[in-house]
């Protein structure tokens, strides 16, 4: 097989070699492997190789496909909540105002790398500090299976506001208005029972994956040609068949080729201009402000009604600057509004706040368990329909999560048990589902301290059945049932050999791999079914 298209594409196989060996070094030590991509993009931008036009394609794509993977599971109501709408509005108002006229008051003391600066040039990186990164959140989101949870849906929809914001900038920056072409942009939602028919009929394989790329890059090509952001096209087109049941299906099958792509964004950020001693004290001077944006964050969110949990994972996952951040600041540059230093300024405190948001996400669950009677201070009474403590009454067998397995486990415990089972799942709309189909399944976040708080309260548990498909989301639950000292017996499934031993050092009593027993559960379902 020739594999020179790879050379092509990327400048050189080391490349590929420096960012596997980078990731896989922030993987062991428990950050995102995007971190290691970033300084791997930095040492190359060292040694003077630059990124090239087929790895800024790469890094394009990448961006198209992850946006259209978000549009897969966003629920338009979600960004009619005022803890979106609002909250996005009002915090990027305070952040560009407090940042602007912090810089603009250093600029005025003759701070070096600032003091050129005048109030709007000021108030211009500020807004570019004010974004967070739409690629870093779904990626951690991902990763932790919390994408379909109140705090990832929320955060998602804070994201889409801030990048509406940067398409009305780009489009005021560059002096041109959408084209009158685009009021026919409407017609794409009467095609939406086409496309999800399509989608029905393409089946499970390479048609669907095609078909993804089709709606994904058709979107954002139809909306670049009316001069509206392809990205956002991307999302649209996402949205219109996000309520197909095929749609979760989607994004799970284009998941490998999103991440593969994003490989050169990450490559690309570190790769964007020359490194100097002053832009990298100037980018670490600029990451402390990070942890501003997500105080303010948590003090509008629980503002708003939203609990102090929820509040406080949004703003850890929004605790980062964004790769909108360098766009907003390369506009700058080309109209000769900021030096082209501010670039790579931005750059490195984009990949330090990374860094950081990781190191965080990553003990999220934890940082609320320890100090939870401090962020309850900031928590209102009153509290949203979605994002109240649920309540299992008299259950003794649990299930965490609703997807086929669970249901599989539910329906089957139930047929022992009866009443005394119940499901939770952390997705709005599967528990809909569920409950239609008379199961009693309830919405709630399997890593939630105060959940296991109030179950441990009542005693009635005496087992819990975990049928999460992410590792770290189990490992997650079991921090917290250790955490509220449940003591009875707790069975995990696994997909993977090395996960079944992982789980069992972590304490877990059972351990069912999905894949290596399916076929004994299969021979069991024909042998029964052969002496029935």
């Amino acid at each position: 097989m020739d594999f020179e298209w790879v050379a092509i594409a990327l400048g050189d196989v080391a490349w590929i070699s420096l960012a596997f060996a980078l990731g896989f070094v922030a993987r062991s030590v428990q950050l995102p492997p995007l971190v290691g991509f970033l300084v791997a993009g930095f040492l190359l931008n060292a040694y003077g190789i630059g990124s090239g036009e087929m790895l800024q394609k790469l890094s394009d794509l990448g961006i198209t496909l992850l946006l259209f993977t978000v549009g897969l599971k966003l629920n338009l109501r979600t960004l009619g909540r005022p803890q979106v709408w609002a909250v996005s509005g009002l915090h990027m108002s305070v952040v560009v105002v407090v940042i602007g006229f912090g810089i603009y008051e250093l600029a005025q003391a003759g701070v070096p790398y600032v003091a050129s600066l005048d109030l709007p040039r000021a108030l211009l990186i500020a807004f570019a500090l004010s974004f967070s990164s739409t690629v870093f959140v779904v990626k951690v989101l991902e990763a932790k299976g919390e994408i379909a949870s109140l705090h990832g849906r929320i955060a998602i929809g804070i994201l889409i506001m801030q990048d509406l914001a940067a398409v009305m900038f780009l489009a005021i920056s560059s002096g041109q208005w959408p084209s009158p072409w685009a009021l026919l942009i409407v017609l794409l939602f009467p095609l939406q029972p086409v496309l999800q028919q399509l989608l029905q009929r393409v089946g499970h394989g390479e048609l669907m994956v095609l078909y993804g790329f089709l709606l994904a890059l058709g979107g954002a090509e139809v909306f670049e040609l009316v001069g509206l952001k392809g990205d956002l096209g991307a999302i649209v087109l996402g949205v219109l068949i996000a309520s197909h049941p095929k749609a979760e299906e989607m994004a799970k099958t284009m998941l490998s080729f999103k991440d593969l792509f994003l490989l050169g964004f990450f490559l690309s950020i570190g790769m964007s201009g020359q490194l100097t001693i002053g832009a990298l004290v100037a980018g670490a001077l600029l990451t402390p402000l990070i942890f501003l944006k997500s105080a303010l964050f948590f003090g509008l969110l629980t503002r708003f009604n939203l609990r102090a949990r929820t509040s406080l994972l949004t703003s850890l996952n929004l605790t980062n600057y964004s790769e909108f951040g360098l766009i907003v600041a390369a506009i700058g540059v080309a109209n000769g509004w900021i030096s082209n230093d501010w670039l790579i300024v931005i750059a490195i405190a984009l990949s330090f706040s990374f860094g950081a948001a990781a190191a965080l996400n990553a003990i999220a669950n934890k940082l609320y368990a320890r100090y939870r009677t401090l962020w309850r201070r900031f928590q209102r009474p009153d509290r949203l329909p979605d994002d109240r403590q649920i309540d299992i009454d008299d259950a003794t067998v649990v299930i965490i999560g609703m997807g086929g397995v669970g249901t599989g486990a539910y329906d089957k415990m139930r047929d022992r048990y009866g009443h005394a089972v119940a499901g939770v799942d952390i997705d709005p709309v599967t528990v809909r589902n569920q409950q239609s189909t008379g199961r009693r399944v309830l919405l709630g976040d399997p890593s939630d301290a105060d959940f296991w708080d109030r179950v441990q309260a009542i005693h009635t548990v005496d087992l819990v059945m975990l049928a999460l498909p992410k590792l770290a989301t189990n490992l997650a639950v079991l921090e917290q049932l250790k955490a509220a000292a449940y003591t009875g017996r707790v069975a995990v499934t696994a997909r993977f050999p090395d996960e079944v031993e992982t789980l069992k050092k972590a304490g877990v009593s059972t351990v069912f791999n999905i894949y290596s027993e399916a076929g004994a559960g299969f021979a069991a379902h024909v042998l029964a079914e052969s002496s029935a």
